[in-house]
């Protein structure tokens, strides 16, 4: 089938559908789609309220629970261990389907019938605010963390950290952590970033085996470098000394050469991507075969995935994975087979149109299934059955537009100023109820009734008293209230990091800033020989600039010296 180019029904922007994408369509027998990769992207961002929490009474129980859902939202919601319990039934919300209506219509009158889980969170001890998540031991306000301890505001947390905070994609044994994002196997280090196997690293990047580093970035296996000058032991931590680590001050003025660093100074390889062979995208591992993918590890033969680990035959998926297979416009799936236009399911297989299913199969147009099967709108059928009704379903569907679509952005759950949506493709809330979709607009959080104003704060956290914990605090770029947990404070004082001035929720935008766009772009290569030409540097190609050009995260607005892999490993390595 040849190559197809379509006006997006939601932007008007032209798409193109490749041939290996119609190979794909027809294998999981669903129509090409009617929207460009971005806007179906943030149609699925739109289903994800992953940090925006609230207080509300369980409706089972009628015990107060955290939730992601506000107390005005019309949904029935239980607390995660009446939702896991065996004291109701889904099955009792089961309706007809009516075919004289639109399939979407008739699914959210079940949404709003069947109950959500409060938050998603399984096999936790002392970790109620962590959502997306399960295997924790005393976790506080943690999204997607895994087997982790003792650890606060982290994301993207897969294989355990323990004694960290601040943290935005860590892989691998972690401990002693601090503002670190995208970061393997590490070691008390603090403000990292693009850091592997290290030990005791302060505002590093880009650095590998390296240990007592300190203002430094493209390192590999160093020891007792600042500002990328080597160092004696003793001379190294005499010069260290003379920071004051505890100090708010100094950390700021720490942190903006830090910033100076990266953006001026570094060397940035125009995409991260490692032990992978055909594959397009930035941040992946141990992948194959794969294009426009995102935080991506062991992904085989899937096309326009973000946060995605361990999954093999998929496209246009959003944080899912742990082995997956054959997955399509989906969001939150794990441990899933053959899993079609559905959202938050964990360890099911053949589900289409589905929400909050678990432990189940052949499911479709299902809300809040616990081990079922052949089951329709949460009624249940024989083999056969089910397999009839399913087909006449989806050709009503077709006829009306719908199948081959996710779940419409104005049957969203949330507000979209509530969802990921505003974090990556922000809105205003004009544009919002605009388009029809929903905006929340009593979000959490009290401005104003600080006790403690951030000037009086002490600048040193070895100056800090344990009553900082009864204290409101003020967030110095948002104004929101905000509080320090006692677990946090002890963190401050064993890292002797300061009392942040920022909110987690800034905090978490600041790191997300960070971070390259989920994008790409066409450049070239920004190594010049004639940079070279009065140095005793290697030249990397005789004449002129690097003709070599390539698709990277790296808008070519921005300042950072960006280069082709051959140059970054002449350079770097």
């Amino acid at each position: 089938m040849n190559q197809e180019t379509k006006n997006c029904q939601n932007c008007k922007e032209k798409f193109t559908i490749e041939p290996e994408d119609f190979q794909f369509y027809e294998k999981v027998a669903v129509p090409a789609p009617t929207q460009c990769s971005d806007c179906r992207q943030q149609r699925r961002y739109a289903w994800r309220n992953e940090r925006v929490f609230y207080r509300r009474n369980c409706d089972l129980c009628n015990k107060s629970t955290v939730t992601i859902y506000s107390p005005n939202k019309p949904y029935k919601v239980y607390c995660p261990p009446c939702w896991w319990s065996d004291s109701w039934d889904a099955f009792q919300y089961g309706q007809d389907f009516n075919f004289s209506r639109p399939f979407f219509e008739q699914f959210q009158e079940l949404q709003l019938k069947a109950p959500r889980i409060a938050l998603l969170t399984k096999n936790s001890v002392n970790s109620e605010y962590t959502n997306h998540s399960g295997d924790n031991k005393n976790c506080y306000l943690c999204i997607s963390t895994f087997n982790s301890e003792n650890c606060l505001y982290t994301t993207n947390v897969w294989d355990g950290a323990k004694d960290s905070m601040d943290c935005y994609r860590i892989e691998g044994k972690d401990e002693l952590l601090y503002e670190c994002i995208d970061s393997q196997n590490c070691y008390q280090c603090q403000y990292g970033m693009l850091l592997k196997d290290c030990t005791d690293c302060l505002y590093c990047y880009d650095c590998r085996g390296c240990s007592y580093c300190f203002l430094s970035v493209n390192l590999r296996n160093k020891q007792y470098h600042i500002l990328n000058i080597s160092y004696t032991k003793e001379e190294y931590f005499k010069k260290l000394n003379e920071y004051r680590l505890g100090s708010f001050a100094e950390r700021k003025r720490l942190y903006d050469r830090y910033l100076e660093l990266i953006k001026e100074k570094a060397l940035h390889k125009f995409t991260f991507i490692e032990r992978s062979n055909n594959v397009s995208g930035n941040m992946i591992i141990n992948s194959k075969n794969s294009h426009h993918i995102f935080d991506a590890t062991a992904v085989e033969d899937t096309k326009y995935g973000i946060i995605c680990l361990d999954l093999k035959d998929s496209m246009d998926s959003y944080h899912y994975g742990f082995a997956c297979e054959i997955i399509y416009e989906s969001h939150a799936v794990v441990h899933g087979y053959n899993i079609l236009f559905s959202h938050l399911c964990y360890d099911d297989s053949h589900l289409a149109y589905c929400d909050t299913c678990h432990n189940s199969e052949n499911l479709f147009g299902c809300v809040s299934i616990k081990k079922g099967q052949y089951c329709i709108f949460n009624k249940q059928y024989s083999e056969a059955g089910y397999k009839e009704l399913k087909e006449k379903i989806i050709n009503h569907m077709r006829s009306t537009g719908e199948y081959g679509e996710f779940f419409p952005v104005k049957f969203s759950p949330f507000g979209y100023n509530e969802t990921q949506g505003q974090v990556y493709m922000p809105l205003s809330k004009e544009e919002v109820q605009k388009r029809g979709w929903k905006w929340e607009n009593v979000v959490p959080g009290t401005f104003g009734k600080e006790t403690i104003k951030s000037e009086d704060i002490p600048d040193d956290i070895n100056d800090v008293q344990d009553s900082i914990i009864d204290e409101a605090l003020t967030c110095i770029e948002c104004s929101k209230n905000y509080n320090i947990v006692k677990p946090e404070l002890d963190l401050y004082r064993r890292m002797k990091v300061p009392i942040p001035r920022l909110c987690p929720d800034c905090r978490y935008l600041q790191r997300i800033t960070l971070r390259l766009p989920r994008q790409l772009w066409h450049r070239q290569c920004m190594c010049n020989y004639q940079v070279y030409k009065n140095t005793t540097k290697h030249p990397h190609h005789p004449e002129g600039k690097c003709p070599n050009e390539f698709e990277t995260s790296y808008d070519p607005k921005r300042k950072e010296i960006v280069y082709c892999e051959a140059c970054y490993q002449a350079e770097v390595v």
